[in-house]
């Protein structure tokens, strides 16, 4: 089938497109606001407007024409699109923007703006035509969706800001390595460059840690942080900070640089305007106690901080100072455990003429007091006593248990019961008068023969005893072994013995040495054994003990490491 032919193009709709009335309708009746301006005149004046424009904007067409459209600018309209617009047309480009305008009775509408060029058979331009669309509600929707998105972003970089001041302050396990973490984390976020200031129980300053974002001033930096304290002290913000309560509220100020010379020495102002001055912001570190310090943050631009960098501020001056407060309390604490356990345990001195040395490590991880201990000590019948030990726990009643038992075991093999009765009396006081929970033990007596030493020990559920022959051979000291110390099971009183040669090295050990997240007992004995092989011949007990600690404890131990090392000379 053919196609049909074209439908004949009626006479009157023909003549109206050749005489321009359809043109003229659509113009004059269109829903869409229309302005026509004539750029060939002065100031491009306004020419013609149709009704829709006067419904828009409230604007007669008497009252508009011959002036340019500039009347319908607000203060608040955006200049760089105005600019824009504006190159656009000098380019004879079509534009489309997204202004806002005003109407007559000044209320404000956002006018989504299309001109567009009318030229002659020549090309040349004889007027624009504005076609403007009152997108109000959606401009307004867009605005609101994108005010969201803003606080959001804002939110989640404070968020993430404050959880990396969190997260790396209780990484450091020394007090001025958190403060100067704390100084590293945030001045690079939010400054040109900055400081952390803290005081001590007497409010005297006590460490400063400076920080800049610019490479080529990390030397002024480091040189302003090793300045006295005058700057800091001379300071009206920074003592405001410091005197400050729980309704203060941080504001950011423009760097008074005048006053500056009155109040630092001459080399201080050269660092300080080297490093730069605009504003400013100090926020005092706020723990339970009270204020701890302060943090200053300093841009070169005088209006560098805006409302979010002030509650972003507000967010770290309580939760840094209270982080910081936890690291120093936790770094007392430890210290006060550490002393407390060290007063617990032995000072070796000359045992029987045997090369002895002893470690104590408390675990990077607690504060608490551990149940971790050693012993060593001659008998009266000349042979040796040798023990480690482990309370189940860490806190203060698992020290006190690992008092209360090294003195119950010391008493037992000092009356002259053999390893295995010793720790099998030890198991029945601990379970008669509830000493402890749980302890793990090793004892051992070292007895001087002519082929060398004999060795008679007993393990209640800890770690074999490992000893080093002089040929560099390791082997356990397997066997004698039984239930845990308050645990009832079978064998109590067990022991086992064995003559090692002239120069062998004893090992004892609590599980800390070897056990950890990513090995098993087994291996972390395997890993020791090596070790010890791999100490040269002839080490001495101190060497010996090093050369373990060094190989096995790492940065970040996961528990308190007990360690004995006895060597026939």
């Amino acid at each position: 089938m053919s196609a049909p032919d074209a439908l004949p193009v009626p006479p009157t709709v023909l003549e109206d497109v050749l005489t321009g009335d359809l043109a003229r309708r659509v113009l004059v009746d269109q829903t869409l606001a229309m302005v026509l301006t004539d750029p060939s005149q002065p100031d491009e004046p306004v020419v013609w407007t149709n009704a829709a424009f006067t419904r828009l904007t409230g604007w007669a067409p008497e009252d508009v024409r011959g002036r340019n459209c500039r009347f319908l600018q607000t203060p608040r309209t955006d200049r760089d699109a105005l600019a824009r617009l504006r190159a656009a047309l000098e380019a004879g480009e079509d534009h489309v923007e997204l202004l806002l305008n005003a109407r007559k009775d000044g209320s404000e509408f956002w006018n989504q703006l299309v001109v567009t060029h009318v030229r002659d058979d020549d090309g040349r331009v004889t007027h624009r035509v504005g076609v403007q669309v009152d997108v109000t509600a959606r401009a307004v929707g867009d605005a609101v969706r994108e005010t969201e998105l803003t606080l959001a972003r804002q939110t989640g970089e404070r968020l993430a800001l404050l959880s990396a001041v969190t997260d790396e302050l209780t990484r450091h396990l020394e007090y001025g390595h958190a403060v100067d973490a704390l100084a590293e984390v945030v001045v690079p976020r939010m400054a040109t460059w900055g400081f952390v200031a803290v005081t001590n129980e007497r409010g005297r300053f006590e460490r400063v840690h400076v920080v800049t974002t610019d490479p080529g001033r990390r030397a002024e930096a480091v040189a302003l942080g090793h300045e006295g304290p005058e700057w800091l002290l001379n300071s009206s913000r920074v003592q405001q900070a410091l005197a400050s309560g729980t309704d203060h509220v941080a504001e950011p100020f423009v760097v008074d640089v005048d006053s500056l010379p009155g109040r630092t020495t001459p080399r201080q102002l050269t660092l300080l305007r080297a490093l730069g001055l605009g504003s400013a912001l100090v926020v005092p570190l706020r723990a339970r106690s009270g204020v701890i310090g302060v943090l200053c943050l300093v841009h070169e631009r005088t209006d560098a901080f805006g409302q979010d960098a002030v509650v972003t501020a507000a967010h770290l001056s309580s939760r840094a100072g209270v982080v910081l407060e936890n690291v120093r309390l936790y770094l007392a604490e430890r210290d006060a455990a550490v002393t407390l356990q060290h007063s617990l345990l032995p000072v070796l001195g000359d045992v029987a003429g045997l090369d002895v040395a002893a470690s104590y490590l408390p675990s990077g991880r607690r504060a608490e007091v551990g149940g971790d201990w050693f012993d060593a000590f001659a008998l009266p019948d000349g042979a040796v006593s040798l023990a480690v030990g482990d309370v189940v726990g860490h806190d203060l009643r698992a020290a006190a248990s690992m008092g209360q038992l090294r003195s119950l075991l010391r008493a037992a093999v000092w009356s002259g019961d053999e390893p295995g009765g010793a720790l099998a009396r030890l198991d029945e006081l601990v379970r008669g008068l509830e000493i402890a929970d749980l302890a793990t033990c090793v004892q051992v007596r070292w007895e001087r023969t002519d082929a060398g030493a004999r060795l008679t020990w007993a393990t209640a559920g800890h770690p074999p005893a490992l000893v080093r022959l002089p040929d560099g051979d390791v082997v356990e000291l397997t066997g004698g072994a039984t239930t845990p110390v308050g645990l009832a099971g079978p064998g109590r009183g067990t022991q086992a013995s064995t003559t090692v040669p002239p120069g062998s090295t004893l090992v004892l050990y609590s599980d800390g040495l070897v056990e950890r997240r990513d090995r098993t007992l087994r291996e972390g004995i395997a890993v020791l054994r090596a070790a010890l092989a791999a100490v040269p011949a002839g080490a001495t007990a101190e060497q010996v003990r090093d050369a373990l600690v060094d190989e096995l404890v790492g940065r970040h131990q996961e528990d308190d490491v007990c360690l004995l090392v006895v060597r026939d000379p």
